[in-house]
């Protein structure tokens, strides 16, 4: 017999016929402020309601499919390799939101007696107590929860219990400070703060752990790229993020950021960027990459500092056509990377025989040293494209006039760029000259009909003096 199929018939009914009376009465667009705010609690309410129902629901299909006889499993009735699988399935979410879903179940679940088959307490009571009240669902469950399981092996139950106790108390607003209910993000912190405090190891037991799981490995090429797996340390991983921070933080400004043109009008906005952030965050680490690689701090290979080669021919190279090959990367590159590679890198040219004999060797040539280096990065301040923001340390010096077509390698040919747009600059649009040794910049069509060249620069220095002589 279902006990729930008429109850359940019955909310989904009610639940249907609020969803469709809101949306034909225009009924929170007619609400004042305070009643849209109060009507926005209440639906969340019953949402963690609905939630309690459902993390009930799927802790049982989860006790209902760890039969040690797999052919007795739930799991395994409605041919499902496992419950993730299944619920993706019942839910329509995706894998993440279950994984959260059967983490919160677990947290909440009584287990069962198996002598008795008596219902014995949830291993957090209060957090289950406040699930069934609605004031917390998944979020706040895992929030309160997920700190206090980590010290479980240096922590006992009952102190965990009791600080989770305390949270609770915190999630409905019956703390010892007397502040409003808290959300999921401040009731993480203070489970974070209690599972702190009741760890009197420290947190060298959970180092040891992070450092014997820590790994970083490439996977199988394919044909849209290679992909990362690994899990970093913590200290590693916030090294990282401030790279991502340093790139993503946008402090580029024109020249001359008050100039206006003879209608009297400023001048147009920098382009919006439309990567997405781990696009940005990709090629945040690609710069990372090339400025270790340059820094000359690394182990060396062969006598020589980790070197990306890449081998095109000559006439593709001057024709735009056809592939180029990087050492160790199974997929061909297009000849615009390899252009890319070759504007901040060095060219050696080798001259061989159809038969593959090699006649000649030339000698490396048109790279920036690093007096020329620190003469742009004054003059520049960073990445010349309006709206970037990358700092000069972590950009590239992009050959204005390419050296191939007789440019020089001199400050008066030289910009920065970052990765990004040093990769993809003949797609972004964004077009480069010098005017007697200062770069200027003409914006893309789609960005407007303003066609002007302007001078671009972050340099501090130059902005000072452009601001005071106004």
């Amino acid at each position: 017999m279902d006990l729930l199929a008429q109850p359940l018939a019955d909310l989904r009914s009610q639940v249907s016929a609020v969803v469709r009376a809101a949306s034909a009465e225009r009924a929170f667009e007619r609400g004042a402020e305070a009643e849209l705010a109060g009507q926005v609690a209440v639906i969340a309410e019953v949402g963690r309601l609905i939630e309690a129902l459902l993390i009930d629901a799927v802790g049982e299909v989860a006790r209902r499919s760890e039969n040690a006889v797999r052919d007795e499993r739930m799991t395994s009735h409605f041919g499902c390799r496992d419950v993730t699988e299944l619920l993706q399935t019942l839910t329509r979410q995706e894998s993440r939101s279950v994984a959260r879903l059967q983490r919160a179940a677990k947290a909440v679940r009584p287990d069962i007696s198996v002598m008795t088959g008596e219902l014995l307490e949830a291993p957090f009571p209060s957090v289950r107590d406040a699930m069934t009240d609605g004031v917390i669902g998944v979020d706040g469950i895992l929030a309160i929860t997920a700190p206090l399981q980590q010290a479980a092996s240096r922590v006992s139950a009952v102190a965990r219990a009791d600080a989770a106790d305390i949270v609770v108390a915190e999630a409905r607003g019956e703390g010892p400070d007397g502040a409003p209910p808290a959300c999921a993000e401040l009731l993480r912190i203070h489970a974070q703060t209690w599972s702190l405090a009741l760890d009197q190891d420290g947190a060298e037991p959970r180092e040891r752990v992070a450092e014997r799981k820590r790994s970083l490995a490439l996977g199988a090429p394919t044909a849209n790229g290679v992909p990362v797996r690994g899990t970093l340390l913590p200290e590693v991983a916030a090294q990282l993020q401030t790279i991502f921070d340093a790139h993503l933080a946008p402090t580029v400004a024109f020249d001359d950021p008050f100039a206006v043109d003879e209608d009297g009008e400023l001048p147009a906005l920098p382009a919006v960027d439309e990567r997405t952030r781990a696009q940005k965050q990709h090629d945040a680490f690609a710069a990372a990459l090339g400025v270790a690689a340059a820094s000359g701090l690394l182990p060396t290979i062969g006598g020589h500092a980790p070197t990306l080669v890449v081998s095109v021919d000559a006439e593709d190279l001057a024709a735009g056509t056809g592939y180029a090959h990087a050492q160790g990367c199974d997929q061909p590159v297009s000849i615009g990377v390899a252009r890319h590679l070759a504007c901040s890198g060095v060219i050696q040219r080798v001259t061989s025989r159809p038969d593959g004999r090699i006649v000649a060797i030339g000698t490396e040539e048109r790279v920036f040293n690093r007096h020329q280096r620190r003469a742009i990065a004054l003059r520049d301040g960073g990445c010349i494209i309006p709206g970037c923001g990358v700092p000069a340390g972590w950009c590239e010096i992009h050959h204005v006039t390419e050296h191939a077509r007789g440019g020089p390698t001199h400050t008066d040919n030289g910009v920065l760029l970052c990765w990004y747009h040093h990769r993809f600059l003949d797609r972004i649009g964004w077009q480069i000259r010098m005017n007697a040794g200062v770069p200027e910049v003409q914006a893309p069509p789609w960005h407007g009909t303003d066609r002007r060249w302007r001078a671009v620069t972050t340099s501090r220095v130059r902005l000072k003096k452009r601001l005071l002589r106004t």
